[in-house]
């Protein structure tokens, strides 16, 4: 490979310096794996809250800015998606047909465990499949967030609203869609150059006091404050609050998670660590610990009184962090790629603008063939991987 380089003077030629580099960001991967083991741990912590005000405080520290974080790195990685028949075809193949799997998945399970009249709804997410329903509403959204002139405050709006709306009923789980649409619209405003901001030496240092004092505030609002506000699924009626509450807690909320979450990515490693590779199969986690939590909760597990000790508390949380690791492993993602990232190819038309590209590959490689096979092909991006 040296070797290649050396005729031109040690430098590259014009169409080697032009080749995007399709190497992954560790940063990111990194980003997304930390994300999802909090994710984990938290759905862990939710099952022994009651009575419990230290884990109750550290839940919902936690629930203010581990699904933000998730969000805005999704948000970041939706910038480029733009309607293209590749596109909706990864949106349809890597979100829509997951839910549709996994939510006939979720009610046979808990028709086997729990349940055996369990209803099956597409309109009504199971557990954390709301996820998924909100990223495929967020993503079909992308391009009008790309052309309004203001559109966090616009984002912003809506969420405030759909806090003081109670008919905003629970199909699709809409509530929690539009209340957390501010973060995904805030990822897809971010550069590389706002994350190299919040990695500074002095965020890292900062981000100290500022997460000790977001604990001291859990703590104190364990008796204060209804925990489903961390949900952002109801809107301030159904809590009992008055209305004017609704508006100024969801900006408060959301200026808290932009802090928090800037601390939790002053913190992420941009080096590459032994989770990094776990980064690229998150939502294999993310979609199949949810089956271990609710078997749990069905056989009555986390009742257990071990649990409620302090030793039973850090082991839950190794235990939560541990299983949603494997998940992410590479033998997972094997077994059960055919349902989490289908391709699917045959449900769907070709794009023409591949075909027109096929005939302008061959023609090329028909009259240069040599030069073809010195210089690698540039991506063109339209295929690129749904990051979740």
């Amino acid at each position: 490979m040296t070797s290649s380089l050396r005729s031109d003077g040690d430098r590259k030629s014009p169409s080697q310096r032009a080749q995007p580099s399709r190497q992954r960001d560790a940063f990111f991967d990194n980003a997304k794996y930390l994300a999802i083991v909090l994710v984990g741990v938290g759905h862990a912590w939710g099952q022994i809250l009651d009575g419990n005000r230290t884990v109750e405080a550290l839940y919902r520290v936690l629930y203010t800015f581990h699904m933000p974080a998730f969000i805005i790195i999704s948000g970041y990685f939706s910038r480029s998606f733009d309607l293209s028949p590749k596109r909706v075809k990864r949106l349809i193949t890597g979100v829509a047909v997951p839910y549709l799997v996994f939510e006939v998945a979720y009610t046979l399970h808990r028709r086997v465990s729990e349940d055996p009249q369990s209803d099956f709804s597409l309109l009504d997410p199971t557990y954390l499949l709301w996820f998924l329903c909100a990223l495929f509403v967020w993503r079909l959204t992308t391009p009008i967030w790309q052309t309004v002139r203001w559109p966090l405050p616009i984002a912003l709006g809506i969420a405030a609203l759909a806090s003081v709306t109670p008919t905003v009923d629970n199909d699709l789980n809409m509530q929690r869609v539009l209340q957390f649409l501010p973060c995904f619209v805030l990822g897809l405003l971010l550069r590389p150059e706002h994350f190299q901001l919040v990695r500074r030496r002095a965020v890292r240092i900062w981000s100290v006091p500022v997460v000790a004092a977001a604990l001291v505030v859990g703590w104190w609002s364990v008796p204060r404050m209804e925990t489903g506000w961390f949900y952002r699924n109801a809107a301030v009626q159904d809590t009992g609050g008055p209305w004017w509450s609704g508006p100024v807690l969801t900006l408060a909320i959301f200026g808290c998670s932009v802090v928090l979450s800037a601390c939790f990515f002053a913190w992420v490693p941009g080096r590459r660590m032994w989770f990094t590779a776990l980064g690229a199969g998150t939502i294999y986690g993310y979609l199949l610990h949810g089956f271990l939590v609710k078997e749990g909760s069905y056989t009555g597990w986390f009742q257990n009184s071990f649990l409620d000790t302090p030793l039973g508390e850090i082991g839950l949380t190794v235990l939560g962090a541990t299983v949603i690791t494997l998940l992410c492993t590479k033998p997972v993602q094997r077994v059960m790629r055919y349902v989490v990232e289908p391709r699917m190819d045959w449900a769907f038309k070709r794009d023409p603008g591949d075909a027109a590209r096929g005939r302008e590959k061959r023609d090329e490689d028909g009259s240069g063939a040599r030069e073809a096979s010195t210089e690698a092909t540039a991506p063109n991006g339209s295929g690129e991987k749904v990051s979740v």
